[in-house]
C-alpha cells in the first residue's frame, strides 16, 4: 500500500473552503439502483476511504439518496477515530423518494438534520442541493440554507446540476461555494454558459463522472457492468446504436494514452485537471488499485496541442447520444419561479 500524502490542495470557491485537488465519489460504495445494485463489503469500503485520506484525497462526496441513506451511514462509520478532522465532507439533499425533487424550507431543514444524524456529525462542510426544485424560487431554498449556515449546521453551500441563471439568483442570496456538474471529455456543454458563470462569480467547480461513467476506463466494456439494462435508457450514449459509433472515441483516446505511457482513464482525468485550479474532479471507485491509478493523473502534463487533440476526439459533433435521457432532471430544466411569486405559509 502506498504511504504518505501525495495529493495537493486547491481553494474551492471564494469563501475559504480548501480541498484536495482530487476528491473521492462514494456513490458506488452503496447499492444505488440502477447505477449500483450489489452491496460492497463495508470494511473494504472503509479501508478504501482511509487509504484515500492517508494519500491526501480528503474531499469526500456523498448524498442522502445514495444507497437510500446507507452511504451517509457508511461515511459516518469511516470518519470515526480522528478521521473527521482530516476531511472535507460534502453531501446533498433534494431527492425525496416519495415526492420527487424538493427544495421547500421545511424539507431542506429536515434533510440536513437527518444527514447530520446519519453521518454522526455536528456540521457538514459542503451541503449541495442535489437537483433544483422548479416549483420553488431558488431564493427560498437558499434562504433556508443560509439559516443553516448561521446556525453552524453547514459551513458552505453548493448547487448540483443548476443552470447559469439559477446559480446567479442563488449566489445573490448567499455565496455559493461550489457547483457540481458532469464534466468530462464527452460531456462539455457546461463550458458554454455554466463554467463561465461560476468563474465570474468566484464559485468552485466540482466535476462528477470525469471518466464518462466508466467509458474512458474500459470503453464499450463499461456497459457490461450495468446489471440493470434500464440504465442504458437513462444514458442514451450507451444504447447499442450509439455505442457502436462512440467506441471510436475510446479507441482514439486509448491510442493517445499508449503513446504517453498511461491508461486512457488517467489521460481523460488529466484533461479535467488541466481545466484550471478551480476544478476538482471526484472520480468514484470501490477498489484501492483503481484509486491509486486515478491519483497518478495529477502528475501528468498535457501540452496545449495534446489538449486540442484530446478534445477533438469527443467534440459535440462526434459524440452520439445525450448524457441523460430527456426526462432526467438536470441543469437544462432547473429554472425556478421568480421570488415575487412565492408566498410563505
Amino acid at each position: 500500500m502506498e504511504t504518505g500524502r501525495v495529493v495537493g490542495r486547491i481553494k474551492l470557491g471564494s469563501q475559504g473552503l480548501e480541498v484536495s485537488a482530487q476528491g473521492l465519489g462514494c456513490m458506488g460504495m452503496s447499492p444505488f439502483p440502477p447505477f449500483h445494485e450489489q452491496p460492497k463489503p463495508e470494511q473494504d469500503m472503509i479501508a478504501l476511504i482511509h487509504h484515500a485520506v492517508h494519500s491526501g484525497v480528503t474531499f469526500l462526496d456523498t448524498s442522502d439518496v445514495y444507497g437510500h441513506f446507507t452511504n451517509e451511514i457508511l461515511l459516518g462509520k469511516a470518519l470515526k477515530g480522528g478521521v473527521r478532522e482530516k476531511v472535507e465532507l460534502a453531501t446533498k439533499f433534494g431527492r425525496d423518494g416519495k415526492k420527487g425533487i424538493r427544495g421547500d424550507p421545511a424539507y431542506v431543514r429536515a434533510a440536513c438534520e437527518a444527514s447530520l444524524k446519519r453521518l454522526q456529525l455536528d456540521c457538514i462542510d459542503l451541503y449541495y442541493q442535489h437537483r433544483v426544485d422548479i416549483r420553488f424560487p431558488i431564493e427560498v431554498t437558499i434562504g433556508e440554507l443560509k439559516k443553516l449556515v448561521e446556525e453552524g449546521k453547514i459551513k458552505y453551500i453548493g448547487l448540483s446540476e443548476a443552470s447559469a441563471s439559477t446559480i446567479r439568483r442563488a449566489h445573490a442570496v448567499h455565496p455559493i461555494t461550489a457547483v457540481q456538474l458532469e464534466w468530462s471529455l464527452w460531456s462539455r456543454d457546461v463550458e458554454q454558459e455554466i463554467i463561465p458563470t461560476c468563474r465570474e462569480l468566484g464559485i468552485g467547480i466540482v466535476a462528477y463522472s470525469p471518466l464518462g461513467r466508466g467509458f474512458f476506463s474500459s470503453g464499450v466494456k463499461a456497459v457490461e457492468k450495468f446489471t440493470n439494462k434500464e440504465l442504458l435508457k437513462l444514458i442514451p450514449r450507451f444504447l447499442p446504436e450509439n455505442l457502436e459509433h462512440n467506441k471510436t472515441i475510446f479507441e482514439r483516446v486509448n491510442e493517445m494514452a499508449t503513446r504517453k505511457g498511461c491508461t486512457p482513464s488517467q489521460l481523460a482525468l488529466a484533461w479535467v485537471h488541466h481545466q484550471g485550479n478551480d476544478v476538482c474532479p471526484i472520480p468514484g471507485t470501490t477498489k484501492i488499485e483503481n484509486f491509486n491509478d486515478n491519483i497518478r493523473a495529477l502528475s501528468m502534463k498535457l501540452t496545449p496541442e495534446e489538449m486540442v487533440e484530446l478534445e477533438s476526439f469527443a467534440s459535440e459533433d462526434v459524440v452520439k447520444g445525450d448524457r441523460y435521457s430527456k426526462d432526467v432532471t438536470t441543469w437544462k430544466n432547473s429554472e425556478t419561479p421568480p421570488l415575487s411569486s412565492w408566498k410563505a405559509a
